[in-house]
């Protein structure tokens, strides 16, 4: 079973910056699109930014302008550079790959990173 390897998590002062990092453990084909989603307690996971196999990108509006969403399909890898940080950041973020083999969608989530954002 592959799984996704995230890093990069941690506490850090509101303004400051972090840079998460998620890489497959083994070769994954086909991926059509990555993400980045976070939680927090009581709430649902929620799309913070996604990056397809072409290129595009789109981003929640809480998080466009600070964050920045990067990826390297033929490594399994993907990046979010979060900038500007403010403490509503606050969450657990989980990586996110989607296979697309002939229309048969196969979801990858990774174990999730904390990130705090505080004084």
């Amino acid at each position: 079973q592959v799984q996704l390897v995230e890093s990069g998590g941690g506490l850090v002062q509101p303004g400051g910056s972090l840079r998460l990092s998620c890489a497959a453990s083994a070769s994954l084909r086909s991926i059509h699109a990555m993400a980045w989603y976070r939680q927090t307690p009581g709430k649902e996971r929620e799309l913070v930014a996604q990056i397809t196999i072409g290129g595009s990108t789109n981003y929640a509006d809480s998080v466009k302008g600070r964050f920045t969403i990067s990826g390297d399909n033929d490594k399994n890898t993907v990046f979010l550079q979060m900038n500007s940080l403010k403490p509503e950041d606050t969450a657990v973020y989980y990586c996110y790959f989607q296979q697309n083999i002939r229309w048969v969608f196969t979801d990858y989530w990774g174990q999730g990173t904390q990130v705090t954002v505080s004084q």
